[in-house]
């Protein structure tokens, strides 16, 4: 684990008393399951690849899980038809359900951390019912105190609002809680911005594009190093 401080300056000792958590590639290579989701259409239609599909989600014309990317996908290969449309849809979804499976030591570290008496929250850009569904099929959902999505409050990271309203249901001041996720620009810019504890995973960054010279207070290559960070900081 590896402490940065542009400045040189000696960080104040804080209490820690909750850790909130990005989702996607946080807790789990969502990235991979999608992949794994656009293969089951690509098979399903006999057209292209799962990377070419994949590619379609990432242009920015939609947002990151608008099934309207499929549609345009099928149109431009010359497929396209409503009902088929629609079976893809039901394929992507299950099996981009299917194949979430948390990264290894997750489930124990969360177990670690709120056996020390830590308050523990996700705040994802997904939409409510995605992430509770996730959550739930990742075998984590009771792990948390809270769930945050974006449209609870209609805005996505790196605008705070999320985290804000995951602090304010967790009763704890920015100052008392650490930020943990894979993006730089997104999750780790949206941490400073309250002043909260940032933690980078660097070991779920699958942010192709991103411009990754911000810096958090820290950065793990593994889940389980949060629990020595944040036994250093709860005490």
């Amino acid at each position: 684990m590896q402490e940065t401080d542009g400045s040189g300056d000696r960080k104040v000792a804080r209490k820690i008393k909750a850790v909130v958590f990005d989702m996607d590639n946080t807790l789990f290579d969502f990235v991979e399951a999608k992949l794994k989701a656009c293969r089951a259409v690509v098979e399903y239609l006999g057209v292209g690849s799962e990377e070419e599909l994949l590619k379609y989600f990432l242009r920015g014309v939609y947002g990151f899980e608008d099934l309207e990317n499929i549609a345009d996908y099928m149109r431009d290969n010359g497929v396209y038809n409503q009902e088929k449309y629609e079976e893809c849809c039901r394929i992507y979804e299950e099996v981009k359900l299917e194949s979430i499976e948390p990264y290894p030591h997750v489930k124990e570290t969360l177990e670690k951390l709120r056996g020390m008496g830590l308050k523990l929250a996700v705040v994802t850009d997904a939409l409510n019912g995605h992430a509770l569904s996730r959550l739930r099929k990742a075998g984590l959902l009771y792990l948390f105190d809270v769930v945050v999505s974006a449209d609870m409050t209609g805005k996505r990271k790196p605008e705070p609002d999320s985290i804000k309203l995951a602090l304010q249901k967790l009763g704890v001041d920015a100052k008392e809680a650490i930020l943990v996720g894979d993006s730089v620009r997104r999750d780790i810019e949206a941490g400073k911005k309250l002043g909260m504890l940032t933690v980078y995973a660097a070991y779920g960054d699958r942010n192709f594009f991103e411009d990754k010279s911000g810096e958090a207070d820290f950065t793990i290559e593994g889940i389980w190093e949060l629990v020595g960070l944040s036994n250093q900081h709860s005490k």
